[in-house]
């Protein structure tokens, strides 16, 4: 193997320049020569390709995104676009390559491990709906940024005694809001992978107001339901002042924290590990501190488990 390639797809994910940096290092230090692709599998089809060399990923590492950009490129499902890219991967002498991203870039990358080109994948989603691995790249960020948007909030809830309702990102996971909603002291978190009862978030702050509680902070994980729904339903239960707050693409922006630095940089360097020991078709992830390699077909054959443990003490210290 003489030459690698490193890709972004899917959504960005803050960490995913990180993890561009210790693939490019890491390749480089073992003498071997890089190549970038722009805008993830739609530059792969379009020959979008960069030589990277060590003064390419300098002070990127702080970077939220990813400088390689990234881009949704459904064309790659058809037979025509997977040989194209195919074509150019060999015309370029990649021998092998790195895909950064989550479910939809493995499968991506699968595809292109049936046409013989050697891929690695790096679980790089805010959303951590990746099995095998216990946090992606850019969960921890997201997390933080939605921990901080309840703390402000929590400020104008209390001054106006108002019931918030906060819709936080992750497709069909509710990670991010359990995860923030405990860090945040919510008083309810909606997922997806829990069922809820609207009357008994009612009950729970009528509760609270009678103990003489100001506010209350409540998660909805988009894949749970609609926060403007969920709030228009409590307004009309309960009669009390509610305000909602879409948080949107801020969940995904802004300087990684230092735990995805240090995840993604791990994670980097073992793809280029991985691939220099002969190991194809799998996916690099981290299991109780320590880096695990995983067939991507195991990997699709699991479903991210959901920390009901977690759920319960949340629910438990929101009373």
């Amino acid at each position: 193997m003489r030459k690698i390639g490193v890709l972004t797809s899917g959504g960005d994910s803050p960490g995913m320049n990180a993890a561009i940096r210790a693939v490019v290092r890491k390749a480089i230090f073992h003498g071997l020569e890089v190549v970038g692709v722009r805008r993830g599998f739609a530059g792969l089809i379009a020959g979008d390709f960069m030589p990277m060399q060590l003064g390419s990923v300098a002070d990127i590492i702080h970077r939220g995104g990813t400088v390689l950009r990234t881009a949704r490129a459904p064309e790659f499902l058809a037979r025509e676009s997977q040989e194209k890219a195919v074509r150019n991967l060999r015309d370029q002498g990649i021998d092998a390559l790195v895909v950064i991203g989550g479910d939809g870039s493995f499968r991506g990358a699968s595809v292109l491990g049936s046409y013989g080109i050697h891929t690695v994948g790096v679980p790089g989603t805010i959303d951590n709906d990746i099995p095998c691995t216990d946090n992606s790249i850019g969960f921890d960020t997201a997390v933080n940024n939605v921990t901080d948007a309840i703390n402000k909030v929590r400020d104008t809830a209390t001054s106006h005694e108002r019931v918030y309702v906060i819709e936080v990102m992750g497709r069909n996971s509710g990670h991010i809001a359990l995860a923030a909603g405990l860090a945040g002291g919510a008083e309810s978190i909606l997922v997806p992978e829990v069922p809820y009862n609207l009357n008994e978030i009612c009950e729970r702050l009528e509760r609270g107001v009678k103990r003489g509680k100001l506010h209350s902070i409540i998660l909805v994980a988009e894949g749970a339901g609609s926060a403007l729904e969920v709030g228009e339903a409590l307004k009309k239960k309960t009669n009390m002042e509610t305000r909602v707050t879409i948080l949107g693409h801020l969940q995904r922006g802004g300087t990684p924290t230092a735990y995805d630095r240090m995840l993604a940089s791990r994670l980097g360097a073992a793809a280029v590990d991985t691939l220099l020991e002969g190991c194809y078709g799998k996916m690099v992830g981290l299991e109780s501190g320590k880096v695990k390699v995983t067939s991507f077909d195991e990997v699709f054959r699991q479903k991210k488990e959901f920390p009901e443990d977690l759920y319960k003490l949340a629910t438990i210290l929101a009373i």
